[in-house]
């Protein structure tokens, strides 16, 4: 995945950080503000603008290695209604949720009958609209697995945190000061030896989930 680009793919992963990060960040927002915490609308972050959310660096990756981040969006779980870990733990989920809709909708060309596939991998060509849809759709959704990763600072960390028992979520909390040496560790020394075990599992959900939104 990492700096594996042609124009096609380096103007769908363009797409993403304008369109697909900032719904991912928006989500957050909303789906806090819904619950009645206003910490990011009351700083602007509940909107779809680019500018709002995106960061230089997690910006950069994106565009050359098909992942990366954007400026986390702050949220206060203690002002929600209900259990703040619950409440922190629906937020997270709110974010890869909406990279996986922005997946499905690309596919709808696609069932529709609009576009085939077929073209799609005919041409890398960049302007050609079926192999845009889905590069954009995988590249979403490869965000979207990423993001659900049990390390933090990623959503999935928070979500196992409120949906795990409070004996395993407590382990994690008190694993938080190391989880990102440790998922800095999965993304790039493996590489040295050849292996990528993080792509290898973003690709094992990826593949079915494809399978669905596009074949069945």
């Amino acid at each position: 995945m990492f700096f594996n680009l042609d124009i096609s793919t380096l103007i769908a992963r363009l797409v993403v950080l304008l369109i697909a990060m900032p719904v991912h960040e928006w989500a957050h927002a909303w789906s806090a503000y819904e619950l009645g915490d206003d910490t990011a609308s009351l700083q602007g972050r509940l909107t779809l603008n680019p500018l709002a959310h995106l960061d230089p660096i997690g910006s950069l990756l994106i565009l050359l290695g098909g992942f990366g981040w954007a400026h986390p969006v702050p949220v206060n779980p203690y002002r929600m209604r209900g259990s703040p870990r619950a409440g922190m733990a629906l937020s997270a989920a709110a974010g890869p949720i909406a990279n996986v809709l922005v997946a499905a909708l690309c596919a709808i060309p696609f069932r529709l009958g609009l576009l085939s596939l077929a073209d799609a991998f005919a041409s890398a060509s960049a302007f050609n609209p079926a192999r845009l849809l889905y590069l954009i759709a995988e590249t979403s959704l490869g965000l979207g697995i990423f993001n659900l990763l049990p390390f933090f600072p990623l959503d999935g960390e928070k979500v196992a945190v409120g949906l795990l028992p409070p004996r395993w979520s407590n382990r994690l909390l008190d694993f938080r000061p190391y989880s990102t040496y440790a998922l800095i560790g999965l993304l790039f020394l493996p590489r040295l030896v050849g292996l990528d075990p993080i792509g290898w599992l973003i690709g094992l959900i990826m593949a079915p989930a494809l399978v669905l939104f596009f074949f069945l």
